[in-house]
């Protein structure tokens, strides 16, 4: 229920600066979207999990805070990274 390093790399590989950037707003909205869609998959099956249901709830915002923030500073990568993901706006 992890999220591998492999998969971390695949994110950084597809939204990433370079090969060691994971720490700009894109690779971290498109990590957290990977989280999301796993723990929601759990909260399916297990939907008693309160620990894991709070965590999912904080992983939220914290995309949200940083897709607002994508939004600000540079509009035309937010929609890149909004429609990649499948995400709403």
């Amino acid at each position: 229920m992890a999220f591998t390093k492999e998969q971390m790399e695949e994110v950084v590989k597809s939204f990433g600066r370079n090969l060691q950037d994971t720490g700009s707003s894109e690779v971290q909205i498109a990590a957290l979207t990977g989280k999301i869609e796993m723990l929601t998959e759990h909260m399916k099956e297990n939907h008693k999990d309160y620990a894991s249901r709070l965590g999912l709830l904080k992983m939220v915002s914290q995309r949200r805070k940083l897709l607002r923030y994508l939004r600000s500073q540079n509009e035309q990568k937010y929609k890149e990274v909004i429609q990649k993901l499948g995400l709403k706006q």
